[in-house]
């Protein structure tokens, strides 16, 4: 039987965006230094998952709005070991983390072709507060919100 133990750390850039290089959904990622800059002089957390030493899922966010909202902003977990709760683990260090911050909620946007995404957002109490219609349906930008 597979090891399913996973540990959730704080992380660096580099080995988060290394991990997300490896995920399906990401298209191609910008240059490291673009990730830098959004991060610099702000409020931020990076998050691994690791499996056995191996990085297997991420999470990154930041005080992108000012506004009392935490922007979980990139992440995922590698095919193989999904549908094991390493994203709801991630979500929720990163909640728990972000109360402790003193923000007032979570905000993340997300496309509506990534229906697993969707699902999980709104199973773990997420509501959308606004769509942004970008060319095919499947491309339309949801911007979700949760409370915290």
């Amino acid at each position: 039987m597979p090891d399913r133990t996973y540990q959730i750390e704080k992380s660096s850039l580099d080995e988060a965006l290394s991990l997300l290089e490896r995920l399906p959904e990401f298209d191609q990622l910008r240059p490291a230094d673009y990730y830098r800059q959004e991060l610099r002089d702000t409020s931020h957390l990076i998050l691994t998952a690791k499996q056995n030493g191996l990085p297997v899922g991420c999470k990154i966010g930041y005080d992108r709005f000012k506004d009392g909202s935490f922007y979980s902003w990139l992440g995922g977990v590698l095919p193989e070991h999904r549908k094991s709760g390493i994203a709801g683990k991630l979500a929720d260090y990163q909640e728990d983390w972000a109360k402790k911050q003193g923000y007032e909620s979570i905000k993340f946007k997300t496309q509506n072709r990534h229906k697993a995404m969707l699902q999980f957002a709104i199973k773990n109490g997420f509501s959308i507060y606004n769509v942004k219609p970008k060319g095919e349906l499947e491309y339309y930008k949801i911007e979700l919100i949760k409370k915290l």
